[in-house]
């Protein structure tokens, strides 16, 4: 803990992350006791800025939360019309059909939506109640009490110099306590990761695993626009090289969203997740949609995709880990805002409940009960064996047996029992010596993209005069161990362009560019060293995207 002196506020409840667990876990907590003392803060310059998903969204969450959602003004304006799978080649597709598919994935009664703009939305509901939500405040560590509980965090610090010293112009933030503290900071949240490391909470789980989603925003022709459309492709670019597929959602405005996931359990050190997205819309079927159209937003963003067996306890003394902190994406369905709604919503009754009982800074094990036991739980234990087929078989074999899993697990029982990850995303990195090294097209200026120009259209921003945010364990690393073994992959893995190694009189140097970081944690991630580990820049940095 720092010896920093600051002011001190108290609250209730205190909620780190203005995402749709954040804000459900607030609403909830007010519609349960409107007294409540509720606060969220949040990292990006608003709420929103810092939200990237597909998405398609199964409105389960929202219809609990908030059952009057459609007369109130919720931004859920397209319904999706139909549901389209295809498997591709380099020149064609092949339609996978939908009746064989089990229910859950069908999308009949879900909305194409921006999550940054239902987030809006519901930080208006949740102001409109009393909770105090501040944009702009990142919180940079957490207050640990006497008893070793989580007791608050530092929230609003600013005006380090980048050697980590005091500026001119520094300002300590504040320490906010509160009863309990939530930690909804999406995926690989800097505090969640501490929590976790200190109180064991991965003890007995499966290694968390992740993807790199990529996103752009497009406005097409309005010829080809079809509201509602929704369209996922596995196969072709990435072939046998990585797990993934894309996902094309067609919304209002003429606009479509086009998104690219690699999973980050891939081998070849060599592959370069933003150019087999940028390759991607080259493809037939994808150029035919985009051509005579303009490219309008881009960012990224790492998804969680353990599920089930990879969720880490949930709770300690004071804590409580919400949504993606978690990890509580339905893999096959590429969801899981709907389940953060769900889980903002348990652990706000229970951190409820405890309050009301005279009780504080004890472990909530009745959230973690209800996420595990209740519809979560059901959700995520029904595909919990799509993930690992797949990384194990290929992506063929993980479509019939992930499918015939799917369908017995509808029924409640599975002939495969409960599948392991393995390995680590970063341990699955192989040296670059047994691996090609991958030609990829230059991208035309028209579809497809180089990196920075298309980082410009993430609108990020970080105060240069700052520390670096992007630390590493051990500065030699980068030249002395990943360039020789691995040929540097934070070159390749990182879609904003943050990592260069730039020949220097004096040999290979390593130059981070951090004003470039759109946030994504997936050098945290797929680092092989792990020597890289993502913590929060001064409040309001970052990407600033308009509707992803």
């Amino acid at each position: 803990m720092s010896e920093t002196e600051r002011e001190a506020m108290e609250y209730d409840v205190v909620i780190v992350g203005a995402g749709p667990a954040g804000l459900s876990a607030a609403i909830r907590l007010k519609q349960l006791d409107p007294s409540r003392e509720v606060v969220v803060l949040e990292k990006g310059s608003e709420v929103g800025a810092h939200i990237l998903s597909g998405a398609v969204l199964d409105p389960c969450g929202l219809n609990k939360l908030i059952p009057d959602w459609k007369e109130k003004g919720a931004p859920l304006n397209v319904p999706v019309k139909d549901d389209n799978f295809f498997m591709l080649g380099e020149g064609g597709k092949i339609r996978i059909p939908n009746f064989p598919m089990p229910p859950l994935m069908n999308n009949h009664g879900n909305y194409v939506v921006s999550m940054g703009n239902v987030c809006r939305w519901m930080a208006e509901q949740a102001e409109e109640l009393g909770v105090e939500v501040f944009p702009g405040m990142a919180c940079s560590e957490v207050i640990y009490g006497e008893n070793g509980e989580v007791k608050g965090v530092v929230a609003g610090e600013f005006g380090k110099n980048p050697d980590g010293t005091p500026g001119p112009s520094y300002e300590p933030g504040m320490e906010l306590h509160g009863k309990y503290v939530f930690l909804s900071e999406g995926v690989r949240g800097s505090l969640s990761k501490e929590v976790i490391a200190k109180y064991d909470l991965s003890k007995g789980k499966e290694p968390q695993k992740f993807g790199l989603g990529m996103k752009e925003i497009w406005e097409i022709d309005p010829a080809k626009h079809k509201p509602g459309s929704v369209t996922h492709t596995m196969g072709w670019p990435l072939g046998s090289n990585a797990g993934g597929g894309s996902f094309i959602y067609h919304l209002d405005n003429n606009q479509v969203y086009v998104g690219f996931v690699v999973h980050l359990n891939y081998k070849n050190p060599h592959l370069y997740p933003y150019m087999e997205f940028q390759r991607f819309k080259h493809h037939p079927m994808v150029k035919e949609l985009l051509e005579g159209g303009k490219r309008v937003a881009y960012g990224g963003r790492a998804i969680t995709e353990g599920g089930y067996q990879s969720m880490p306890k949930m709770v300690a003394p004071g804590v409580a880990l919400l949504g993606c902190s978690v990890g509580m994406v339905n893999v096959p369905r590429i969801k899981g805002n709907h389940n953060a709604m769900l889980s903002g919503m348990a652990a706000a009754e229970a951190a409820h409940a405890a309050i009301e009982a005279g009780r504080s800074s004890d472990e909530l094990n009745d959230y973690e009960k209800e996420v595990r036991e209740g519809d979560i739980g059901k959700d995520l234990k029904k595909v919990r064996n799509v993930k690992p087929m797949w990384s194990k078989y290929g992506l063929l074999a993980s479509l019939s047996l992930g499918g015939l899993d799917m369908w017995t697990n509808t029924m409640g029982f599975s002939f495969f029992g409960t599948l392991g990850h393995g390995k680590t995303d970063a341990a699955a990195t192989e040296a670059a010596s047994k691996h090609k090294k991958i030609d990829y097209p230059k991208p035309d200026g028209k579809l497809s993209f180089d990196r920075l120009t298309n980082v410009s259209y993430s609108m990020t921003n970080h105060e240069e005069n700052q520390p670096c945010h992007l630390t590493l364990k051990d500065p030699s690393v980068p030249i002395e161990h990943n360039l020789p073994k691995f040929d540097e992959p934070a070159q390749r893995y990182c879609p904003a362009g943050v990592y260069e190694v730039v020949e220097k009189d004096n040999g290979p140097e390593f130059v981070i560019n951090f004003q470039n970081c759109v946030h994504c944690k997936t050098c945290d991630i797929k680092d092989p060293a792990q020597n890289i580990n993502w913590v929060t820049p001064q409040g309001g940095d970052g990407p600033n995207y308009p509707n992803m």
